[in-house]
């Protein structure tokens, strides 16, 4: 089975970026546990994002 990427917006990275700047500025100091969780989670979105901008084509999009 071959692993195909797909092609992801830049609203998506924008809001892992964002996700992950207000869960370590504004989630983590009030609650710890929660601000971890959304850190991994949007972590993980900002991962997604940089293999979609490497090996995602957009004609897989347009089909």
């Amino acid at each position: 089975m071959v692993f195909k990427a797909a092609p992801l917006n830049s609203g998506f990275l924008a809001i892992s970026i964002l996700g992950l700047i207000g869960s370590l500025l504004y989630v983590y100091p009030s609650s710890p546990p929660w601000g971890a969780a959304f850190f991994i989670l949007f972590f993980c979105m900002l991962i997604a994002s940089f293999i979609s901008m490497n090996e995602a084509t957009p004609d897989y999009q347009l089909k």
